[in-house]
């Protein structure tokens, strides 16, 4: 499968090590805690009305579920730097300022990328956002439409994308 730049996700090799460690946990020693908290809970009796039981259930279907975020991002993601881009569009891994309905005033910047990606100095957006499916691939000076919530479209210029450097 050729992967496309929307479902690439740009790490950093110590991101990248740090979700692959938790992956490491969630599929070893964590399933075995989880295993040893359902047969506890299991001893003690009725399940139906058995607290324990369902809330170690429910955390071993929250466990898996991130387990199979992790292992879908881990096998999407690029190890490195984000690449600039040579033709001056938006992509992931870029830092991208934004122009609300073209007022300069008005202006929003944020970090083009999975949240696992985030960093707590810079607001972060995904590629699969409406903000963020909306800029990926306009270049700077252009235009770019997204749909809210409502349905409603609103209109962004892009004011200034470049490489995360974070």
């Amino acid at each position: 499968m050729t992967q496309t730049s929307e479902n690439v996700t740009w790490l950093t090799q110590e991101a990248y090590n740090k979700l692959k460690d938790e992956l490491e946990y969630l599929t070893g020693p964590a399933r075995t805690e989880i295993a040893a908290k359902i047969a506890a809970a299991r001893e003690e009796g009725d399940l139906r009305e058995n607290g324990g039981y369902h809330a170690a259930k429910e955390e071993q279907g929250k466990q898996e579920l991130r387990v199979r975020q992790l292992t879908q991002l881990l096998e999407n993601a690029q190890v490195g730097e984000a690449p600039a881009s040579a033709d001056g569009a938006v992509a992931p891994g870029m830092v991208v300022t934004i122009a609300f309905d073209g007022d300069e005033d008005d202006t929003l910047t944020f970090l083009l990328a999975s949240r696992e990606y985030a960093s707590a100095d810079i607001e972060t957006y995904s590629p699969q956002s409406p903000l963020g499916s909306g800029v990926l691939g306009h270049k700077v000076g252009e235009e770019a439409e997204y749909e809210l919530p409502n349905g409603k479209k609103a209109s962004v210029t892009i004011l200034k994308a470049e490489p995360y450097n974070g």
